[in-house]
C-alpha cells in the first residue's frame, strides 16, 4: 500500500502535469503561429519594397534580386512579356490571377509564397512572388519549443521537490505519533510525543499525550483497588479461620477448616484475576519451556518423597505464548496439585512443552492415575479430593486469555491428559 508521501508526491506529479500540458501546449502552439506570421510579414514587407522598384524600372530590379538564402524568401519577378527575374520559378495559376491585381499568400510546396502585382506598366502588369520555405516559416521554434520543455521540468521537478519535503514532514509527525502509539501500546506509559507538523496532527499528539496520562492515573488507581481488595477479602477470611481453631469439636474444626481452606483459595483466584490486567500488561508474554522446566524441578522434591516419577524434557530453544510467567506458574501448580492428589502414590506424571506451527506453545501433563471421571468439565467446581475442577478452571482460563484451549484426554502412562493451548505473544 502506498504511504501518505507516495500518495502526495504522486498527486502533485499528476497536477503539475496537467497544468503544464494545458499551459505549454497552446503557447507551444502559439509561438509557432506567430513565428510563421512573422515570416510571412517580412516576405510581405520585402515583396511591397520591390513592387516600388519595378513599378520605376524593371531593368533595374533585376539588379537588387538575389538567389536568396535557404531560410529566407525567395523573390522572383514576373514581368509582363515572360520573362522572370531572380529566382527561377514556374508561371503558376496563382501568378495569372495575382495579375489581375489581387495581391494574396498561397501555400506552395510546404512554404508560402506571397504575390504582390505591380500595376501601371507599358505592356500590362508584374507580379512579385516572395516564396517563404518551410524553414523560414519555422525558424527558432524548435529552439523556443525545447526552452518550454526545459522550464517545465524544472517547474515539474520543483514541484515534486516541494511535495517531497512536505511530504517528509508530514509522514515524520504522523510516525512519531504512530511509535509514541505503538510504545503506549507495550505497556510504556512514561513515553510522550513532541506535537508537530499541521494543526490537526498538533491537536492528535496533544490528546494522546493526555490519553497516556489518564491511562497512567488509571492504572495506579487500579493497583491501589486491588490492593485494598486484597486486604479486605483476606481479612475476614483470617479471622474465619481462627474462629474454626478455636472450635472444641476436633470433628467439625477439620470439616470447617477444609471449607475455610477452599474459600481461601477461591479468594486468592478472585484477587489473582483482579491483579491480571496490572500484573500482565497490554502484550504479556512468558517462555512456556522455561516456566514447564521451573515448576517440575520445585515439585520434584515431594515427587520423591511420595515415590513417584515426575519427569519434564530436557531444556531447549524458548517457547514463547501470550501469557504473563505468574499466570503460567499459576495453572501449572494447579494441574500437578491435581496429579499429585488425586493419583495414588508411586503414580508417574510427566509434563512436556512444544511449540505450536502458527506460534505459541502446547503444554500436556500426562498421569498414570485413574484417569479423570466422565463427563468432568473444565470449569470450577468442586470432587472428592477437593480441588480438581478450580484447578482445571484456572488452567482453562489462563489458556484462554493467551489464545488457546483446554482439552482433557487419556494418555499414555494410562491415566489422564491434559492439554493447554497458548497462542503467539502480540
Amino acid at each position: 500500500m502506498t504511504g501518505v508521501r507516495g500518495q502526495l508526491i504522486t498527486l502533485v506529479a499528476a497536477t503539475t502535469s496537467v497544468v503544464l500540458l494545458a499551459f505549454l501546449v497552446p503557447l507551444g502552439l502559439l509561438l509557432r503561429s506567430e513565428a510563421e506570421q512573422h515570416a510571412i510579414a517580412t516576405a510581405t514587407l520585402e515583396a511591397q519594397a520591390l513592387a516600388a522598384v519595378v513599378a520605376l524600372d524593371p531593368e533595374q530590379a533585376a539588379g537588387e534580386l538575389g538567389p536568396g538564402t535557404p531560410d529566407g524568401p525567395r523573390m522572383s519577378v514576373f514581368l509582363p512579356d515572360g520573362r522572370v527575374l531572380g529566382t527561377a520559378a514556374d508561371r503558376t495559376p496563382s501568378i495569372e490571377l495575382a495579375a489581375r491585381g489581387r495581391a494574396f499568400n498561397a501555400e506552395s510546396g510546404g512554404g508560402v509564397e506571397v504575390l504582390v502585382p505591380v500595376q501601371g506598366l507599358s505592356d500590362g502588369a508584374a507580379v512579385i512572388r516572395a516564396y517563404v520555405p518551410e524553414p523560414a516559416l519555422h525558424r527558432g521554434v524548435a529552439r523556443t519549443w525545447a526552452l518550454l520543455a526545459g522550464l517545465g521540468l524544472v517547474v515539474f521537478g520543483l514541484g515534486l521537490l516541494l511535495a517531497d519535503r512536505l511530504g517528509r514532514r508530514l509522514v515524520g509527525s504522523v510516525a512519531a505519533l504512530a511509535g509514541t502509539a505503538d510504545r503506549l501500546a507495550r505497556g510504556d506509559l512514561s513515553v510522550r510525543v513532541a506535537p508537530g507538523g499541521t494543526r490537526e496532527l498538533v491537536r492528535v499528539g496533544t490528546e494522546l499525550n493526555l490519553l497516556a496520562a489518564r491511562i497512567r492515573e488509571l492504572l495506579a488507581a487500579e493497583r491501589e483497588e486491588v490492593a485494598d481488595l486484597a486486604h479486605r477479602l483476606r481479612t475476614p477470611v483470617t479471622a474465619l479461620r481462627l474462629d474454626v481453631e478455636a472450635l472444641p469439636d476436633p470433628e467439625s474444626r477439620a470439616r470447617l477448616a477444609a471449607d475455610v481452606d477452599a474459600l481461601g483459595r477461591v479468594v486468592d483466584e478472585v484477587i489473582r484475576t483482579a491483579r491480571r490486567p496490572v500484573r500482565e500488561g497490554p502484550r504479556p508474554a512468558a517462555d512456556l519451556a522455561e516456566v514447564a522446566g521451573e515448576r517440575v524441578g520445585f515439585w520434584s522434591a515431594l515427587a520423591e518423597e511420595t515415590g513417584r516419577s515426575l519427569t519434564g524434557q530436557p531444556p531447549g530453544p524458548p517457547v514463547l505464548v501470550r501469557a504473563a510467567r505468574e499466570d503460567l506458574v499459576v495453572a501449572l501448580d494447579g494441574l500437578l496439585e491435581n496429579v499429585f492428589a488425586h493419583t495414588p502414590e508411586g503414580a508417574p506424571a510427566r509434563v512436556a512443552v512444544t511449540p505450536r506451527p502458527e506460534g505459541g506453545g502446547m503444554l500436556t501433563v500426562d498421569d498414570g492415575g485413574p484417569g479423570l471421571p466422565a463427563g468432568l468439565p473444565a470449569r470450577r467446581g468442586a470432587s472428592d479430593g477437593g480441588s480438581t475442577g478450580l484447578g482445571l478452571d484456572i488452567a482453562r482460563r489462563t489458556a484462554v486469555a493467551a489464545g488457546g484451549d483446554l482439552r482433557l484426554g487419556s494418555g499414555p502412562l494410562g491415566g489422564a491428559r491434559v492439554e493447554l493451548t497458548f497462542g503467539p505473544p502480540a
